[in-house]
């Protein structure tokens, strides 16, 4: 069923219009949408579950950003639809804690993976949009941390926007490009995911042939694995040894791993076990950053809530149509009018179409074939 035929949507769930909310409807059934790896064990831990006496230590825990605030009236329009917009971004600084973890020389705080994740009216399904951090856009003007002001222009990188100004600037960004306004920013450094999975007690995986990457501290042969959190940080970081060598392939190996997880996040032991349990949820949420309205345990419990009807089977996952630069091959260009066809599916609460993403760089390779559940 596409998210065309889903069933309408409840009374109880419509948007919020002007506050950039929208109320979230319950679902009966227990498995949760996982957005990211990342957001997977967070939203599993904290959906459903009493925290009791750990309620105060998990809010401590949370770092929040207004993005409203920030942004002010120079948003999108908030269209009340039933549907739900959620900025991703897997946080990527070689500096401080992050420092050790591999994955290039660069210096400074990088947003190395972003997604777009639509949730459907019903709350059913979902679409996930990957935008390759070497993706050559017009950045708007935005305010930078220190105080300061930056203009923006064109042919700067995707990813340079949180560099710029952080989560504000990369959903402002992320507006522009689409159009469409982000209910919700979410977003977890690597060191976090690491300690994450971990805790998670690892994830399976079965490649198909070797992957090996010593920038990513990868070294799997082909066959069945149990990735620790380290392991599990290195392919998801991992460029060169897979694909095109470069983001397009990264990303579909990304795709790959948090499907494997999502699969098995479910049998990890988490509600048998409090010791585990209470292990998992200290440690994601100190990976996380939200926006102002999801940073309290109360507000990820119903933001879990809400999500529970929608597994892997029913995400939609496909990466923002591009091309190689003409004159950077290092680097690729959004295809204007397959991304007006993606962005325009999501604003008015449709399926993709596969017209999309047919002819983009990013819908090549086999990269996220070498990657599956065991």
């Amino acid at each position: 069923m596409t998210p065309d035929e889903s069933e309408p949507e409840s009374s109880t769930s419509p948007r919020r219009s002007g506050k950039g909310r929208r109320r979230k409807p319950r679902s009966k059934r227990r498995k949760a949408l996982v957005v990211s790896a990342w957001v997977a064990a967070s939203v599993v831990v904290l959906g459903g579950t009493g925290l009791g006496y750990l309620y105060f230590k998990l809010n401590g825990n949370i770092d929040g950003v207004d993005i409203n605030a920030a942004l002010g009236k120079d948003r999108p329009e908030n269209v009340d639809n039933g549907s739900m917009d959620i900025l991703v971004l897997g946080s990527d600084s070689r500096e401080g804690k992050n420092g050790h973890l591999g994955g290039g020389g660069d210096e400074g705080a990088r947003s190395d993976t972003a997604m777009v994740v639509h949730v459907y009216k019903g709350h059913k399904k979902a679409s996930v949009v990957s935008i390759p951090r070497d993706t050559l856009i017009t950045r708007p003007e935005c305010a930078t941390e220190d105080g300061g002001n930056d203009p923006g222009g064109a042919r700067v990188m995707f990813n340079e926007s949180y560099s710029v100004g952080g989560p504000a600037c990369a959903v402002k960004t992320v507006e522009k490009m689409s159009g469409i306004r982000m209910d919700h920013y979410m977003e977890v450094d690597f060191s976090g995911f690491q300690k994450l999975i971990d805790k998670l007690g690892g994830v399976e995986i079965t490649t198909k042939k070797p992957i090996k990457d010593p920038d990513s501290h990868l070294d799997l042969q082909a066959g069945d694995h149990r990735l620790d959190g380290e392991q599990a940080l290195g392919l998801v970081r991992t460029r060169h040894a897979v694909g095109d060598g470069g983001d397009l392939g990264r990303i579909q190996l990304q795709q790959a791993f948090i499907k494997a997880l999502i699969n098995q996040v479910k049998d990890v032991g988490l509600f048998s076990s409090p010791k585990k349990l209470v292990g998992v949820a200290d440690t994601a949420t100190k990976a996380l950053t939200t926006d102002s309205e999801l940073d309290s345990v109360d507000s990820l419990m119903g933001f879990a809530n809400s999500l529970k009807g929608i597994g892997p089977n029913d995400m939609n996952m496909v990466t923002l149509p591009v091309t190689y630069d003409t004159t950077d091959p290092n680097r690729v260009v959004p295809m204007e009018r397959q991304n007006k066809l993606v962005w325009d599916a999501l604003q008015r609460d449709k399926a993709i179409p596969a017209a999309a993403t047919k002819e983009s760089a990013g819908d090549k390779g086999d990269a996220g074939s070498v990657v599956g559940s065991n």
